[in-house]
């Protein structure tokens, strides 16, 4: 769905000068490549990010119950936050070496114009020009991006649910409808995504470029575009990481209701912290 705002956002980010901005970005490319350039990169866009998907949302419920049965139920609800970072965080790492090879697959194919138009071309020159670390010398850079990304996700996504159900909507999560339940989480989603792409965009600026050129470290592109230069395509970024934060959401939360998997309600306080803050008082 969002791989035409992609492309632009990659072009913007690697050539400044060719890509002016989000609509001049989308007339050169289909002037030059016509509609169906601008679906240029799906195949590695869509199983990379299956592939992190799965380990992301997978893994983040399997950290945050093991991080919850170390710690105990009373410090999981008080220190919740610092849970859902570390759970994300934790995931996060190993979510994006399964998503690292296509990643640079993907930027490569829309990017450099003449290296592939399809993935099949793609990974066998990466392979034959750089081996392995082709495939993995944006690592670093990745997780510099997508782990304080996931973090603010979760995070984001986990507080902001809370405190619409506190604040916003008027009846407990419980009286409320599945369809009502999943607009909750939709617009939890957005906002969560629009914080996720300003903390992570440096980084994503960083990766785009370390994929297109070969040999360059962090150093020569900081370098070479300025601290300026990191912010470039900050705005569809915005635009696009709000809205598949907030589809990953509803769709993740969506398929849960439909095959009727458990579906935690807000952290609610233990009744045994109650007591305790009962006798305090």
């Amino acid at each position: 769905m969002v791989t035409p705002l992609d492309l632009v956002k990659c072009r913007l980010q690697v050539d400044q000068a060719k890509y002016k901005n989000v609509v001049h970005g989308f007339k050169v490319t289909l002037k030059e490549d016509g509609f169906k350039g601008l679906a240029k990169g799906w195949a590695p866009t869509f199983l990379g990010y299956a592939a992190q998907g799965m380990c992301k949302f997978g893994l983040y419920e399997v950290f945050k119950v093991h991080y919850s049965e170390m710690i105990g139920e009373e410090n999981s609800y008080v220190y919740r936050t610092a849970l859902y970072l570390a759970a994300s965080a934790s995931a996060e790492f190993f979510a994006d070496i399964a998503l690292s090879p296509m990643e640079a697959a993907k930027v490569r194919i829309q990017t450099q114009p003449g290296f592939a138009n399809t993935l099949r071309e793609a990974l066998p020159k990466i392979h034959h020009s750089e081996g392995l670390n082709g495939f993995y010398k944006s690592l670093v850079p990745l997780w510099m991006r997508q782990i304080p990304y996931t973090m603010m996700k979760f995070a984001c996504f986990e507080k902001t649910i809370e405190l619409l159900y506190k604040y916003v909507v008027p009846k407990p999560r419980a009286d409320c409808t599945k369809g009502e339940q999943l607009i909750v989480t939709f617009g939890a989603g957005y906002i969560a995504g629009v914080f996720c792409a300003v903390v992570s965009h440096p980084a994503d600026t960083l990766v785009s470029k370390l994929n297109q050129a070969k040999g360059a470290s962090v150093g020569d592109i900081v370098k070479k575009i300025g601290f300026m230069g990191l912010w470039q395509g900050l705005g569809p970024r915005i635009v696009m990481v709000g809205t598949l934060t907030a589809a990953q959401w509803f769709i993740y939360d969506a398929v849960k209701v439909v095959f009727r998997l458990p579906r935690p309600p807000p952290p609610e306080m233990p009744e045994s912290l109650k007591k305790k803050l009962a006798l305090q008082q």
